[in-house]
């Protein structure tokens, strides 16, 4: 009897195993197999609602009767002024690769599609420290595409708005920074590691081939040259030129040779160089643009697959572990 109850223990087990892997392999299928449709969808939130319905929750539990019932009275009234206009908010997060540029992309498009250029602003929620230059250079590009339509662009800054970041938040007409963000960085870092030493030491040979003098400067395997280095640095320089200029262009009142030094500063510090424009949280600027304005959330959601899905989740744990290490080298901590 006891055997057959740990056979059946036992048989219970393996389907289950089975039905599990089955479940998987089918999921997987499924996705690769899955039609190809619409790559994502623009969503469109009603802040203000959001904002009205969470002070209507509050008060109701904060007031008696009484001062319920007058501030209904008043509520009345002020639901019955039209907006001066309609604020677009966005909010961009950045990583090393700025792979987000593809749903900035997306949701600046909708903007223009529908903005009114007599009345309506967009406000964008800035947070990174930057990382490739050619993505932050795009990423720059799309917050420009606001100013060119003509819609007033205000960025936020409530933790970190570095390098490529702040790249994207000079572009601006207001910056706007909470007491202890970080902003700044103006400069351009590229690190090589070189294994060549390791490699000889164990007799392994590294043959690289190119047509093109400079088509590799720096190597990671082969023996580097002063002749090689010159010239990344040369490289390194061109590119901090052309942030410098890009800074310049759009913030004429910094004093663009004593800010480009790489230094980050804190945002009460930054603004007596006239990094940022204003010492404000982002939520403290929705709540009195709600007062006027009517706020939108866009935001852009791509479709993804299963592996998609696995590899985002990875590189955002390495991202985020890489990141941490980096804040406790680097960031002086209260």
């Amino acid at each position: 009897m006891a055997f057959l109850f740990e056979y059946g223990l036992f048989l219970a087990k393996a389907i289950t195993i089975v039905l599990a892997v089955g479940a998987i392999i089918a999921l997987i299928v499924g996705a690769s197999h899955k039609p190809k449709g619409e790559s994502g969808e623009i969503e469109l939130k009603d802040l203000s609602e959001q904002m009205a319905d969470a002070k209507v929750r509050f008060i109701e539990q904060a007031l008696d009767k009484k001062a319920l019932k007058a501030h209904r009275k008043a509520q009345k009234k002020q639901e019955n002024i039209e907006p001066e206009g309609r604020v677009f908010v966005v909010d961009f997060s950045g990583s090393m690769d700025a792979h987000e540029v593809k749903n900035l992309r997306e949701e600046i498009s909708a903007v223009l599609n529908i903005a009114d250029q007599s009345k309506d602003q967009v406000l964008v929620n800035l947070e990174s420290g930057g990382g490739v230059v050619h993505g932050y250079g795009l990423a720059a590009s799309q917050l420009n595409r606001v100013k060119q339509y003509g819609l007033p662009l205000t960025v936020c800054i409530d933790k970190i708005a570095a390098s490529g970041g702040y790249m994207m938040a000079c572009v601006a007409d207001k910056i706007i920074a909470a007491p202890f963000a970080i902003v700044g960085s103006i400069g351009v870092i590229a690190q090589v590691p070189n294994f060549h030493k390791i490699l000889k030491k164990n007799d392994v040979d590294f043959e690289q081939v190119t047509a093109g003098e400079y088509k590799r400067t720096l190597t990671m395997f082969g023996e580097n040259t002063d002749k090689g280095r010159e010239k990344f640095k040369a490289e390194i320089e061109h590119t901090h030129g052309l942030f410098k200029s890009f800074v310049a262009e759009h913030r004429q009142q910094l004093d663009i040779s004593q800010v480009a030094t790489g230094e980050h500063w804190f945002a009460t510090h930054a603004k007596t160089f006239n990094l940022v424009d204003e010492i404000n949280t982002s939520d403290d600027v929705l709540m009195s643009l709600d007062k006027t304005h009517q706020l939108y959330k866009v935001s852009y959601r791509s479709k993804k697959t299963l592996s998609e899905k696995v590899g985002l989740g990875v590189s955002a744990a390495v991202e985020k572990v890489s990141m941490s290490l980096w804040s406790k080298l680097n960031n002086a901590r209260f």
